[in-house]
């Protein structure tokens, strides 16, 4: 920090205080990802992601909503998940359980097999 330096609060910054500009983050985003050898994904897209894992993960999506800044839940399940096939089948699977009087094997989010 010389006499250059700008102080403007932000946290990631250009050399002389200033912020960085979003492009130029998502430029080098894209930068590291090609040299890591991974296929190219937008910085955005570890939003996405991280939504589907925490919603896999059995996180409820009130905290999924406040954990991303949206001011709806349903915003956030409809723009920012998907199901995954592991998840798809726990569901399928304590639904199953639950005509068997089985409910309290199957677990929210988790593989429960009903074959014994």
């Amino acid at each position: 920090m010389g006499e250059a330096w700008v102080d403007t609060g932000f946290v990631f910054t250009q050399p002389d205080g200033p912020r960085l500009h979003p492009q130029h983050v998502s430029d080098q985003f894209l930068w590291l990802a090609y040299l890591a050898g991974l296929p190219p994904t937008r910085l955005h897209d570890l939003r996405h992601g991280a939504a589907s894992l925490m919603l896999a993960a059995g996180v409820d999506m009130k905290v999924v909503q406040e954990t991303l800044g949206h001011t709806s839940s349903a915003f956030t399940a409809d723009t920012y998940t998907s199901v995954y096939p592991q998840v798809a089948t726990a569901a399928a699977e304590k639904t199953a359980a639950l005509p068997f009087g089985k409910e309290d094997q199957a677990e929210t989010g988790r593989v429960v097999s009903l074959r014994n």
